[in-house]
């Protein structure tokens, strides 16, 4: 058997009971590299292997992890696939399935929070709001290809556009929306390392964005109007989050 489970965004408190059970049962875990390793070590009984991509960084192929998980569970293992987020936003939870199909292995899928929404809930940032934003649109900064279809296509503002892995091309995704009649004094933000003690929030406008100096952190872009809520409704958040962290030491 193996399980696809979405990891979250890092906080080991905001995995589901399913995925937290899941990994205290496994006898192989192969995990994502943005995987936090409090989450990690929650399974405390499995062979734990590190199959992470990183871009610019050496990387696992996608093929010799599916033929991991095929190999492992014929051996008669407990599985835990884990990946960061959602197993099946942006994670290939999709093609890992397909590929366990093809070999008779039967698996499951463990849906996770994924950082789309839980980086901006976290910040104060709702992607939705009632006068300000009707819809969102989550997109893949990875390669240009894969964001500008679906950006080229948004009339300006009428949704709230969330990059994922946008950080290296957060000039190009800004130009590119400035071309589309967006305002360069829209509401941007970046939230770095959602969840975690070292999470931080930058915001600013459209025009700033592709400014922000770079940092090894994870985060996710945020750009629409509802950004401008960061500064009431992230203040209103974060003191209780300040609290436990408190309270934990």
């Amino acid at each position: 058997m193996v399980s696809l489970v979405g990891a979250g965004p890092g906080d080991p408190e905001l995995l589901t009971r399913r995925a937290a059970l899941r990994l205290a049962e496994a006898d192989v875990v192969l995990y994502d590299a943005l995987v936090s390793p409090e989450v990690v070590a929650l399974a405390v009984h499995a062979l734990r292997v590190p199959v992470g991509k990183r871009a610019g960084r050496p990387s696992t192929r996608q093929e010799s992890i599916n033929r991991l998980l095929v190999r492992a569970a014929r051996r008669g293992k407990r599985v835990v696939r884990l990946k960061g987020g959602d197993p099946f936003v942006f994670g290939r939870g999709g093609e890992e399935a397909l590929a366990l199909s093809a070999a008779g292995i039967p698996f499951e899928i463990v849906p996770g929070l994924s950082s789309a929404l839980s980086a901006p809930a976290l910040a104060g940032i709702p992607v939705t709001h009632r006068g300000l934003a009707s819809a969102f649109v989550v997109v893949s900064g990875h390669a240009e290809a894969a964001y500008t279809p679906v950006l080229s296509a948004l009339a300006p503002g009428s949704a709230t556009v969330v990059v994922l892995m946008g950080l290296s091309r957060s000039a190009g995704i800004a130009s590119l929306l400035v071309s589309k009649g967006w305002k360069r004094t829209t509401p941007a933000a970046i939230c770095f390392a959602a969840s975690t003690e070292d999470s931080f929030t930058w915001t600013g406008t459209l025009g700033d964005l592709g400014a922000v100096p770079k940092h090894e952190a994870p985060g996710t872009i945020v750009v629409g109007e509802v950004v401008s809520l960061a500064g009431v409704l992230g203040g209103a958040h974060e003191q209780p989050e300040r609290e436990r962290l408190h309270a934990s030491r």
